[in-house]
Order: structure tokens, then sequence, then C-alpha cells
């Protein structure tokens, strides 16, 4: 039987050292990888390039990479609810790759499919396309976009077996599933880790081939990103 769990966080990230590449799944706060950011965080890797939806919030998520330098390049969809993203992108400290969500989506769909490019009209006749090669289908410009080539992939899902298979839990379904397999390891820390056969297989979102690594995460604080609440009568 496949067995894919490692002990703890720390043997999860074996293998991450300065100046890789890396995806991290999540949508601003929700669904987010909390420990192995935390051990990013510990270990204190650098130069890193990292690809996901948004940069955290000063003192949480990514913000917390941001906070000790680690990050030298971030490739994003949105970025703000983070001022420590925006006084280094503007200070020049911090390289920024802007682009359209649904591009960022396809690009880590891409790589985890094995197709090195894809054609899009998002983007044409902007700033995200200048350098990038475009063509014309149908009597409408398309921008080409490359497949994302990432070291590793963290993911956050809510339950998982020992084999690697995923289900995700409202909207930590966002970017997560994209981006099991569109790295060479994809490490996923989830809430609750079962026996192979616990799992409806109906209910799995993302079968374990896309999953190298997989361990139960110790804490998730889950934290709220904008809390609102509507007024008492």
């Amino acid at each position: 039987m496949i067995n894919k769990t490692v002990a703890n966080v720390s043997e999860a990230l074996d293998g991450v050292k300065d100046n890789m590449t890396f995806v991290f799944g999540g949508f601003g706060l929700s669904g987010i990888p909390e420990n192995s950011i935390a051990e990013l965080v510990k270990r204190n890797i650098k130069g890193l390039t990292c690809i996901s939806n948004n940069a955290g919030v000063d003192d949480f998520g990514l913000g917390l990479l941001l906070q000790q330098r680690q990050i030298k390049k971030m490739i994003s969809s949105y970025v703000g609810e983070n001022d420590e993203f925006e006084r280094q992108m503007l200070s020049g400290e911090l390289e920024v790759e802007l682009i359209p969500q649904g591009t960022l989506a396809e690009r880590c769909r891409a790589a985890q499919a094995g197709i090195p490019a894809f054609y899009t009209p998002a983007g044409y006749g902007t700033e995200v396309e200048e350098g990038k090669e475009t063509r014309a289908f149908n009597g409408k410009m398309h921008v080409l976009e490359h497949a994302f080539d990432a070291d590793f992939g963290f993911i956050k899902a809510w339950k998982g077996d020992v084999a690697g298979n995923l289900v995700f839990k409202g909207t930590a379904r966002n970017f997560n599933p994209n981006m099991c397999g569109a790295a060479k390891i994809t490490v996923v820390e989830v809430e609750e880790l079962l026996p192979v056969g616990e799992l409806d297989p109906n209910q799995i979102h993302i079968p374990g081939i896309f999953v190298q690594r997989i361990f139960k995460g110790a804490h998730f604080e889950k934290r709220i990103e904008q809390r609102t609440v509507r007024p008492r009568k």
C-alpha cells in the first residue's frame, strides 16, 4: 500500500533551500499552509520566489516571510492587504510580478497537467503582454503564458488519507487543487489524516498521484482577514 505520510512538518520540508521557487495554496488567509510557512520562517530560507494568490497580511501568512526579508520575488494576482509588501515593492526591495487571477490559476493547472504553455486573451494590450508572444485566434488576440516551474508546492487540505487523496473545504478549495502537482514536490498539510478507504471516493477532489508528502498539521489558527459583522439592532 502506498503511504506518503511524513512524521511532521520538519520532515515534510526536507530538501528546501535558498533561492528556490515555491507555490502556496490559499485565498486571502483561507486555506493557507500555516504549518509549512511557519517552518520556512523558522529555517530562515532566503532568496525565495513565491507564487501565491496573495502575500498574506503583515503578521500572518506569507507576510511572516516578508517580515524577515526571505522573499526575493512575489508572483501574485492580489496584494492589497499587506503594508510591508507595499513598502518593499515601492522601495525596490522586492521584485513583483502581478498577473490576472485566472492566468495564475491556469499556469498552475497547466503545470499540473504537464502542458508547457497556453494562449489566453487576458492581459493583451496591457503591461501583462510586454515581452510575450502574441497570436490571433478567431480574430481575437491572445498572449502566450508559460506553466510554472516550481520546486515545492505547499498545500492545505481539510482531509487526506495516507495515499495523498485530498478533500478541501469551503473557500480552501481555491488555488489549492490546481497547485497540487504544479511543483516537483507537493507537500500537503491536513486537519484530518485518515487510513486509505476512509474517504468517500466520490468526494475526493485531488487524487494522491499529485501528492508526494502529507502530514497532519499541528495547529491551524484560521485567522479571519476582514472580520465584518452586522450592527446589533
